[in-house]
Order: C-alpha cells, then sequence, then structure tokens
C-alpha cells in the first residue's frame, strides 16, 4: 500500500464506517414465511422494483401484440392488402422492446444487488454485536456460507424470479387473446396444463428438503477448506496432508450426493413440466388445421394461435429453475435468519453510567461463572477479590484454574452467573461496552493480527493515531528494533494473521496496540510469553514510565513476569486460594511453590535469585 495511501485517514480501511448501513432490516415475527419476513428490505428499494416492473409489463404487453400483428399482416397479404402499417407496427414494438427491457432488467439486477448488499449487512453488523459465547460454539466456515452462498442464492432469486413472473403475466395475457381468436381452440390448447401444475407441485416437494441438504453440505466443505487455511501450518507440521485431502473428500462426496440427488429429481419433472405445453402446439395444430379448412378461422388467426402456444411453453420451461431458485432461497433464508434472529447475551445497560476521571479500582465480588458451552460446569465459584487503581497484579494458577477466565469478565466478553464486577464502584453492567472496553483492555498471549501493515494494526486501536504516536508505542512494547530493521518499517505489510513473523514479535505488535490505547486497566494474558526475560523486563519498565497510575493485571506462568507485581494472588479452583508478594507466598503457600515447579522453573528461579 502506498505511503500517501497509509497517511491518509479516508483511504485507511481502519478509518471507514465498519459498513454501510441498510435502511431496512428483517421482520422480527419468526412466525411469518420468510417472503413476508423479508418484506421490508423489499420495500426499501421499492421504487427500483415499481419502476422495472411498469417498464418490463409494457415490454410484455408488446410481446403479445407481436403475434396478433404478424397474423393480421399474413392475413393482409392472403386478402391483397398493404403490410405496410404492420411492418411498421412491429418496427416500434421492437426499438420500444429494446429500450424497456433494458429498464427492466438493469433496475431488476441493481435491486436484487441492493437486497443482497443490504442482506450482508445486516449479517455483518449481527455478527458484531454477538457475544463471544455465539463464536464459542460457530464455525466460521458455517457463518462464511451463510453470508455468500446462501445470500447469494436470494439475490438470484429476486434477479430472476420477477423476469420468470412476468413470463406468466404473458401467459395469462396470451391465454386472453387466444381465447378472444377462439375459445374451442384455446381450451385444446390449455387441456394438458392442469398435469403441469400437479408435476410441478411434486417437483417443489421433493426440491425444498434437498435444497437445504446441499447448502448444509456446501457449509460443511467451507468450513474445512478455512480450517485448512487458517491452520496450514499445523497440517504440514504433523504431515497430515493426506488425512485432509480425505476429510474434505469425504464432505465433497456427501454434497455430491446431495447434489446428484437434487439434478435428479429436477431431470425427471422438469423435462415432463416442458413436454406438456408441446403437447398441446400438437393438438392446436391438428384442429385448427381443420378449422381453417372448414373456413372457421383465417390462416393468420391459426399462425397467431399457434405462436402464443409457444409462448405457453416458455413460462412452463422457466418452472423447473424457479422453483429450484425458490427453494434454495427459500433454505438460504432460514439459515441467514438464524444469524439475524440470534441475540447477544452481553446488552448494552437501558441507562448507562459513564466512567467519569477514571483510576482502575477493579473488585471481584461473590463471582460465579460457568461457560456457556461448558455443560454447566462452574469455572469461578464465588471469586471475590480487589484490586487498587496504579497497583501491578500478577494472577497465578493451574491450567483451568479461571484466570483467563476473570480477564474475560473483566471487559464483559461474557457476563457473570452471580456475583458482581465493579470498576471504580460501577457495576461493569451498569457501563456502555464501548466506555468500558475504552478503558479495560486485554493483551492476549496469541494475538490476532490483520493482513495489512504494521501501522495499521497498531492504529486500529486509536484510528487516526500519528506516525509518533504509533512509533512510541512500538517503542514501549520494545517492537522498534525488528520493525526498523525492516525496509518499509512501519508500513511493511505482515500479512495473513501476521505469520510472516516470529511468536514474540506478534505479541510485542499486539502489545504496542494495546498501549497505542492508553487503557486505565491493562489485563496482560500471557502477553509476553514469547518474549525473553530482559526484553519483557524493558516493556515493563516502559509501562511504568508511560502511565504511573495504570492499573495492571497480569495473567501469568513465567516467574520474571511474576517477579514485576506488587501482588501476587493465587487462584485455586475458581477462587482465591491466597495474596501476597511473591516471597510471601513462597514461604507461606505450599501450593504456589508446586505451580512454580510445575512450570520447570530452577530452584534459582524460585528463590527470586535468578531476576
Amino acid at each position: 500500500m502506498p505511503a500517501a495511501a497509509i497517511d491518509d485517514p479516508a483511504s485507511n480501511p481502519f478509518h471507514q464506517s465498519r459498513f454501510a448501513r441498510p435502511r431496512a432490516s428483517i421482520d422480527p415475527d419468526r412466525s411469518l414465511g420468510w417472503i413476508r419476513r423479508i418484506l421490508p428490505i423489499i420495500k426499501s428499494h421499492r421504487r427500483l422494483f415499481y419502476g422495472s416492473t411498469v417498464a418490463g409489463l409494457v415490454a410484455t404487453a408488446g410481446s403479445v401484440a407481436v403475434p396478433i400483428t404478424v397474423g393480421m399482416g399474413i392475413d393482409a397479404i392472403d386478402a391483397g392488402r398493404s403490410i405496410t402499417p404492420y411492418v411498421v407496427f412491429l418496427v416500434v414494438v421492437a426499438t420500444s422492446r429494446f429500450a424497456l427491457g433494458y429498464v427492466f432488467r438493469f433496475g431488476l439486477f441493481k435491486a436484487a444487488h441492493n437486497i443482497e448488499s443490504d442482506l450482508r449487512n445486516l449479517i455483518f453488523e449481527r455478527l458484531t454485536e454477538l457475544s463471544f459465547s455465539y463464536w464459542d460454539r460457530t464455525q466460521s466456515g458455517q457463518v462464511i456460507s451463510r453470508a455468500n452462498t446462501d445470500v447469494r442464492s436470494i439475490q438470484l432469486l429476486f434477479a430472476f424470479g420477477p423476469m420468470i413472473a412476468l413470463q406468466f403475466v404473458l401467459l395469462a395475457w396470451a391465454l386472453t387473446a387466444m381465447a378472444i381468436i377462439d375459445l374451442p381452440l384455446t381450451l385444446v390448447a390449455v387441456a394438458p396444463l392442469p398435469f403441469v401444475y400437479v408435476v410441478g407441485r411434486r417437483l417443489r416437494n421433493l426440491l425444498f428438503p434437498l435444497s437445504w441438504v446441499v447448502q448444509a453440505r456446501q457449509a460443511d466443505v467451507a468450513t474445512i477448506v478455512d480450517e485448512n487455511i487458517q491452520g496450514a501450518r499445523v497440517v504440514k507440521a504433523f504431515a497430515q496432508e493426506e488425512n485432509q485431502v480425505q476429510h474434505l473428500a469425504r464432505a465433497a462426496r456427501r454434497l455430491r450426493w446431495a447434489g446428484t440427488a437434487l439434478a435428479d429429481a429436477r431431470a425427471r419433472n422438469a423435462p415432463l413440466m416442458e413436454a406438456l405445453p408441446r403437447l398441446g402446439l400438437a393438438l392446436v395444430l391438428l384442429f385448427g388445421g381443420i378449422r381453417v379448412i372448414d373456413g372457421s378461422i383465417q390462416i393468420g388467426q391459426l399462425v397467431a394461435f399457434s405462436t402464443f402456444v409457444l409462448m405457453l411453453a416458455t413460462p412452463f420451461r422457466l418452472v423447473g429453475f424457479i422453483l429450484i431458485q425458490w427453494q434454495r432461497a427459500g433454505a438460504g433464508a432460514i439459515r441467514v435468519f438464524e444469524i439475524l434472529d440470534e441475540r447477544p447475551e452481553v446488552t448494552e445497560p437501558t441507562d448507562p453510567k459513564r466512567l467519569v476521571d477514571p483510576h482502575g479500582r477493579v473488585v471481584f465480588d461473590s463471582v460465579r461463572f460457568a461457560y456457556p458451552t461448558g455443560e454447566g460446569a462452574p469455572v469461578l465459584r464465588g471469586l471475590s477479590l480487589e484490586i487498587d487503581p496504579g497497583e501491578t497484579v500478577a494472577i497465578v494458577g493451574r491450567t483451568g484454574s479461571g484466570k483467563s477466565t476473570i480477564a474475560r469478565l473483566l471487559p464483559r466478553f461474557y457476563d457473570v452467573d452471580d456475583g458482581r464486577i465493579e470498576v471504580d464502584g460501577i457495576d461493569v453492567r451498569e457501563l456502555s461496552l464501548a466506555d468500558l472496553r475504552r478503558e479495560v483492555t486485554i493483551a492476549a498471549d496469541d494475538p490476532f493480527l490483520f493482513a495489512s501493515t504494521i501501522r495499521d494494526n497498531v492504529e486500529f486501536a486509536r484510528p487516526g493515531s500519528s506516525d509518533r504516536a504509533v512509533e512510541s508505542a512500538l517503542f514501549d512494547a520494545a517492537a522498534d528494533g525488528f520493525v526498523g530493521e525492516l525496509i518499509e518499517g512501519i508500513r511493511t505489510e505482515i500479512g495473513e494473521r501476521g505469520l510472516t513473523l516470529s511468536g514474540g514479535q506478534r505479541q510485542r505488535l499486539a502489545l504496542a496496540r494495546t498501549l497505542l490505547a492508553d487503557p486505565t486497566v491493562l489485563v496482560l494474558d500471557d502477553a509476553t510469553s514469547a518474549v525473553d526475560v530482559a526484553v519483557e523486563q524493558r516493556i515493563h519498565d516502559a509501562l511504568g514510565a508511560r502511565r504511573s497510575d495504570r492499573t495492571t493485571i497480569l495473567i501469568a506462568h513465567r516467574l520474571s513476569t511474576i517477579a514485576l507485581a506488587d501482588r501476587v494472588i493465587l487462584i485455586d479452583r475458581g477462587r482465591v486460594a491466597a495474596t501476597g508478594t511473591h516471597l510471601e507466598l513462597l514461604e507461606s503457600e505450599p501450593r504456589y511453590a508446586a505451580i512454580l515447579a510445575d512450570t520447570n522453573m530452577t530452584v534459582a528461579d524460585r528463590t527470586g535469585e535468578g531476576t
């Protein structure tokens, strides 16, 4: 990305608004059919729909006029009259149909793409609102499939559905014109049509469940592909390429079976639906020819009648397509609605309080919590602790004791089941999420980086920051050294998830991003686990210098990290087991010493001589 583009806030994707908000949403009433639920979005584009539909109707009327005009011209030739008026009329109709057809198709496709865009934006908006618990139980491949394949199937229906609907309007007008020309012959022509309805009804009943299965299995394939792309290094590290290929092949075979069953249902029924109207044409030629010989109707009328019969075949030839697309769109809409109907478990308070002049006092009061996907097993069991403003506290415990859970509950990634968490005396559930997360920020041990530049990733925490502010944050995170060695410096592209960098470099970039946010409460969840002790010491010195009154919570395993804290809190089985300085706990708490021993620390480290 050019430097000028990065410096321009309008060109930086992280500076722009998250998305263009749609003008309407779906109807929240889940008892309604999917078309009625999506109707508010359709209505928001009604001008395009109405304008293009009117143009389509006028063009369709011209189509009905053509056979009548041709028939009249043939009769005029037979009678020795001039055909010039009929030729001129046909030229006018052809020209008008071109212009009206353009207006109809362009307006219709534009409206369909607008609906597609609105649905994708609604999905993305809802996904940004959903709580962490939703992502704990949802595969990203499933979400991607719904936002792409399923939304696309809805768009295709609204792009081609009205066009096919106009074919049925043409059918009605053609039948009317045929009845005016000769009613008995019309009855002969439409005799096969009830059988077309019966076949179409059977096809519809077959297609819906098959369409649902196809789309679900497409999502399964997308999930496998997504996981293998994201985990390509893990797959290669364990030489499991062949197993993963077989895994995808099994999913692809299941998709192939469903797709083949869908094609079989269509192949068995759609040709029959197309052939039945042609049987009507044969009957028209038979009985119509007899009537022409008898002199009951003119040859031009029979030609016009035969052309109308051919028009009858077109809508029925498209019935199979529209039924399949209707069922795909219906199945896709239900899958999309499952996302849009999902409600976040962590919600904004109705009357949020504000953190004015925050100091960073943190209190956990008898907190109980179990993860929604954890089968009810509590992680925290009545945990209580207090952290004073400006204090640096290390939270230590065995794996599964609840250390990281404390970090996730503080900024309300999840809500507690019982008890309360306070920041500066205010329950976090009474604060706006933006206000709370502006003052409480987490840096994790496995950070996520965007496939953009170093500058964009750091600046993400505070869009519009100057180069100097970004470079200062990188310096305090001890990332200035390796960034300075890069040819393009902070404008270096780091690739997807920053995997071109080492683990320690990714951690330092993520920490720089957190420092640029300048929170009152900083939570480091093993955020420096991949850097060496000297670099870690420099980072913590910079943290102290950058903001001396910041409250810092260290979720720690390494003694080098624990030794930086003013106080250590030992967590055991979801409760505070002990609190004190590192040396105090070494002397008085056997469980603390055992935890340090289990992390393979040396005797010198355990006595503090290695720090």
